[in-house]
């Protein structure tokens, strides 16, 4: 086993030595990411025509990376990092090659240490700050699971987008993703998504291609659409005051799915916007952040990336 250390990046790839100086290589950046971030890994690999690669599969933080084929030796995926994760992360792929041999792959992750969210104080009604009923509190519940189930799901089909993401707003942000909620002095959560200034009735559009994979009531993000847009990818839109599409139907990027409302466990009206890699939250600026080229569906895939 081979080690390379960067220390100006903190970001250490552990190859496995299985081809010698053939040997593939995987790289993540950034290299030091922060809470909820989307990461982009890179994995280069030598085509060798009397032994080809058939599939190459892989996982970071419990979930799986999907791998396509970006140029010749190379494949490219994206992975998540837990908003609570600390210390370091262990990204590892295996490359299954015609042959029957296989060439497993890691790269490790070391995280910055976690820092105290900057509070947002916000002055509201002492419901807010109470415990909730049992019965809520299980509704709560219930609905968190469906939207985790809504992200696993999303590992089940291929990207299905071929242009970057956009926001779904053009308006200014309220709100960013990590800050601490303050509620009458009191620290009470972690702001997990990003809040854009609207008034209700006006229009919320799709990040980008996808298909809608649930659109409910729920008692603390009020109307809501989540679209699933393939290789684990999940955007969801909060609070909306009217939902414009159906389970099932086929957005495309920048269509309207929704008005911006002030229903659920909110102070006013705003969309509050969401995404997911899997069953983990991520900040959604972050796909906003993705070059065009990084990972756009692919016309065809040579190997297999399950």
């Amino acid at each position: 086993m081979k080690t390379c250390i960067n220390t100006a990046v903190a970001l250490c790839a552990l190859f496995s030595v299985t081809l010698g100086a053939q040997s593939a290589r995987l790289s993540v950046a950034p290299a030091r990411p922060e809470p909820g971030a989307i990461v982009r890994l890179t994995l280069s690999a030598p085509r060798l025509p009397s032994d080809s690669i058939v599939s190459v599969h892989g996982a970071l933080a419990g979930e799986p990376l999907h791998f396509i084929a970006s140029t010749a030796g190379a494949w490219h995926a994206l992975g998540a990092v837990p908003v609570d994760a600390e210390g370091s992360l262990v990204a590892s792929v295996i490359l299954n090659r015609a042959s029957g041999k296989t060439e497993t792959v890691r790269a490790r992750l070391t995280l910055p240490k976690l820092p105290p969210p900057v509070a947002q104080p916000l002055a509201v009604d002492s419901s807010f700050t109470r415990p909730l009923d049992s019965a809520t509190a299980a509704r709560v519940q219930r609905e968190n699971l469906r939207a985790r189930a809504v992200g696993t799901r999303a590992h089940d089909s291929p990207p299905m987008w071929t242009a970057s993401f956009r926001r779904p707003r053009a308006s200014v942000i309220t709100s960013e993703f990590g800050t601490g909620r303050l509620f009458n002095g009191h620290m009470t959560s972690r702001h997990l998504g990003v809040d854009f200034r609207g008034a209700v009735g006006q229009p919320v559009n799709a990040a980008n291609r996808g298909v809608v994979a649930l659109v409910d009531n729920f008692f603390l993000a009020g109307n809501v659409v989540y679209i699933d847009h393939g290789a684990g990818i999940v955007t969801a839109y909060f609070h909306l005051s009217k939902t414009l599409v159906a389970v099932g139907d086929t957005v495309e990027r920048g269509q309207q799915v929704g008005l911006v409302g002030a229903t659920g466990r909110v102070t006013g009206p705003h969309l509050h916007w969401s995404a997911r890699y899997g069953t983990i939250t991520v900040n959604p600026l972050d796909l906003v952040a993705l070059d065009r080229n990084w990972y756009a569906a692919p016309r065809r895939t040579s190997v297999s990336s399950r």
